[in-house]
């Protein structure tokens, strides 16, 4: 079955489903991020991640819904990157397709990702894609790979 997935900028009218989607304890719980109360989750990516022209921010579309969305920004001298599926979204290639999407455009080398060592499908997309192991860092006590694509 063919999709049409593809990437755009984000509006705000798109902040309520990233919020939503935030909330499942599953995604939370691999990404150990912890979900946010709205006004937080609302207020930091209005200022912080949209508020801030340095970082590239895209939402992800499958045959015009809304699926997710992934960015990269600054943190101190490397550029990071990151994303976001909903749960419907999961194994079934989206990720995939969006991700090569978003290397067109994120031109930037070296790229980094930190991914929760336990998140063990994110990290093979990563590698899929060419990100190399780094290293590890902590994160709340949690252990995250450190992967590079394009180490100079």
């Amino acid at each position: 079955m063919t999709r049409d997935i593809r990437l755009r900028p984000v509006q705000d009218s798109d902040l309520e489903v990233f919020h939503e989607q935030e909330q499942d304890p599953e995604a939370a719980r691999r990404a150990n991020f912890p979900p946010r109360e709205r006004t937080r989750f609302m207020n930091h990516w209005r200022t912080v991640v949209l508020g801030d022209p340095a970082n590239l921010i895209r939402a992800i579309t499958v045959d015009g819904r809304l699926a997710g969305n992934v960015l990269s920004w600054w943190e101190e001298d490397r550029r990071f990157i990151g994303y976001w599926l909903g749960r419907e979204y999961w194994s079934k290639g989206v990720g995939t397709e969006a991700l090569a999407l978003f290397l067109q455009e994120e031109k930037i080398r070296p790229l980094y990702a930190d991914p929760a060592a336990g998140n063990t499908a994110s990290v093979r997309l990563l590698r899929r894609h060419g990100f190399q192991d780094a290293g590890t860092v902590l994160h709340d006590g949690v252990e995250h790979l450190l992967l590079v694509l394009g180490e100079s």
